[in-house]
C-alpha cells in the first residue's frame, strides 16, 4: 500500500477529462500545495488525442494518455481523480486504480454517481447537499480517502479542486 504523506507535502492534484469528439480530449489538473486545496497553486489544461478507443473495461488505456499530459511527473503527494478508483470491493479497475502505479501516489476517486457494484465506496455528503458523492482510493484507505474529500475545499457537493478540473477540461 502506499503510504499518504504525514501534513501537507509535496502537489496535490485533482485532474477531469473532457473528450471532444473520437480523436482529441481535454485535460485539465488542478494543483495545490495542501490536499484542502484552499488555496490554487497552478492550472493546465493539455488538448490530446485519447490513447485508444472506448472498450468496456479497459477506459484507463483511453484515459491515461491525457492525464500524462496534464499531471506533474515528480513531487507528487496526491492525485483526486472525477470518478471512481475501482468498481468492486474485488478491485476492478477504473482509470484512477491504474494511476498509482503510473506515479506512485495515492489516488482518491470522487463519483458523482452510485454505482451498483461499488459497495464498498464511501458516501460523503459535503456543504449543504443531501446527495452523496462516492469515494473509492488507491494507496490508502476509504475512510482516508472520505476524510479528505470531506475536508476539501468548497462549499458545495463535489470539492472545488474537482469542479475547476471540470469547468477547464470542458474549457467553460
Amino acid at each position: 500500500m502506499i503510504e499518504q504523506p504525514s501534513g501537507d507535502a509535496g502537489l496535490f492534484v485533482a485532474v477531469d477529462v473532457h473528450y471532444l469528439d473520437d480523436s482529441v480530449a481535454r485535460a485539465a489538473v488542478v494543483a495545490a500545495h495542501e490536499r484542502t486545496f484552499t488555496r490554487v497553486a497552478w492550472t493546465r489544461t493539455a488538448m490530446v488525442a485519447p490513447g485508444a478507443p472506448y472498450q468496456p473495461g479497459e477506459f484507463y488505456r483511453r484515459e491515461l494518455p491525457a492525464l500524462r499530459a496534464v499531471i506533474p511527473a515528480d513531487e507528487l503527494a496526491q492525485i483526486v481523480v472525477d470518478g471512481y478508483v475501482d468498481l468492486d470491493p474485488a478491485a476492478r479497475p477504473r482509470p484512477g486504480a491504474h494511476v498509482p502505479a503510473e506515479y506512485g501516489v495515492p489516488v482518491v476517486g470522487v463519483a458523482k454517481t452510485a454505482f451498483k457494484t461499488a459497495t464498498h465506496a464511501a458516501r460523503v455528503f459535503r456543504g449543504e447537499s443531501h446527495r452523496p458523492v462516492y469515494v473509492t482510493a488507491a494507496g490508502i484507505s476509504v475512510a482516508e480517502a472520505a476524510l479528505i474529500v470531506r475536508e476539501m475545499a468548497g462549499k458545495f457537493r463535489l470539492p472545488d479542486a474537482l469542479r475547476l478540473a471540470d469547468r477547464l477540461a470542458r474549457n467553460r
